[in-house]
């Protein structure tokens, strides 16, 4: 009973500063003039994967790696989950249909380090160079890199017309600071939440791999979701969309902390090797959604985008073959 109220207590603080800091993140966007592409895809998407990073590495310390892989994986399923979600809940605005085209970027990116990463599990490569493995500073290195050419693509938006930079950055410094601080509530919340799902994986018999994936891998993304669905409602559609894709980057970045935190171990070597199923899933879901932006077809069914209903059912069909894997 401990273990479920610290988690719901701890969820709860998750959600209210994620809903903060989509209404913070939209209105940097606007002063800076950097766009609501940029911001969703790096800066909020570093900031909703904060509990990913904090709590997997609390739970690495534990000596609960394939909790904390099964949360990187999960997360990327369930944010591709959120995304189909806020598509349907709302249908006349339809997320998808209204997203930037210069998403693809993004995607792409999340789609090729996620990949990368269900290669390395299924690999298992077990060399270390300076205390953590090549394969998550590789990992790293293309975040990197695939960041600058995001960054250097989304920046080129303009300024909104009929409004100067100077106007715009007014107030700029004040709504950083209270981004900073729904920020810092996510991390203090964080490691509740590793000693919490470590404790739930215990009690229930269900595994780390499977609660890592399923509970704590939507749990951790419930930022993303409140951020998304606050965005959506702003109509701030490329804000929603580019959080979620920039935040599957992100988690893929986050091996190499991981790899850090129990140094002269190779992460990739002492995982489950059930973890490239929900990798391997993420990956399909995020075809799926890179497919929806790019594919703008008129025709709709009942209001429902038919796009947003498979995806649904694709992510419903990785946890169930993971479960029959490792949580029967």
């Amino acid at each position: 009973m401990t273990y479920l109220l610290v988690f719901l207590g701890s969820g709860a603080v998750v959600v209210l500063a994620g809903t903060a800091l989509a209404r913070l993140a939209d209105r940097i966007a606007e002063a800076s003039g950097l766009g609501r592409i940029w911001i969703g895809s790096i800066l909020l998407a570093a900031a909703t994967s904060l509990p990913e990073l904090v709590t997997d590495v609390a739970a690495v310390r534990l000596n609960a790696v394939d909790l904390a892989v099964g949360d990187l994986f999960g997360s990327s399923m369930a944010n591709m989950l959120i995304l189909a979600l806020v598509d349907l809940a709302y249908p006349r605005k339809s997320l998808l249909r209204h997203a930037a085209l210069d998403h693809a970027l993004a995607a792409c990116l999340a789609i090729t380090l996620n990949a990368l990463a269900a290669a390395f599990v299924i690999a298992r490569p077990d060399s270390v160079i300076g205390g953590v493995a090549p394969a998550s500073l590789a990992l790293f290195a293309v975040y990197i890199a695939g960041t600058r050419v995001v960054n250097r693509h989304t920046r080129r938006e303009a300024t909104p017309p009929g409004q100067s930079k100077g106007t715009l950055a007014t107030g700029l410094g004040p709504t950083i600071f209270r981004f900073a601080g729904a920020t810092i509530a996510i991390l203090g919340a964080a490691p509740a939440f590793a000693w919490s799902a470590k404790g739930i994986a215990e009690v229930t018999g269900l595994g780390a791999t499977f609660v890592g994936t399923w509970l704590v891998g939507l749990s951790t993304s419930l930022p993303e979701l409140v951020s998304s669905l606050a965005a959506a409602r702003m109509g701030a559609f490329d804000l929603a969309v580019g959080n979620l894709f920039g935040s599957n980057a992100v988690n893929m970045a986050i091996f190499l902390p991981l790899d850090a935190a129990q140094p002269g171990a190779a992460i990739f070597a002492a995982l489950d090797p059930s973890h490239a199923i929900s990798a391997l899933f993420a990956v399909a879901l995020m075809s799926l959604g890179l497919a929806a932006i790019v594919y703008r077809a008129e025709q709709r069914f009942a209001l429902i985008e038919p796009d947003s209903v498979v995806m649904v059912v694709v992510y419903g069909l990785g946890i169930w073959l993971l479960y029959g894997r490792v949580g029967g």
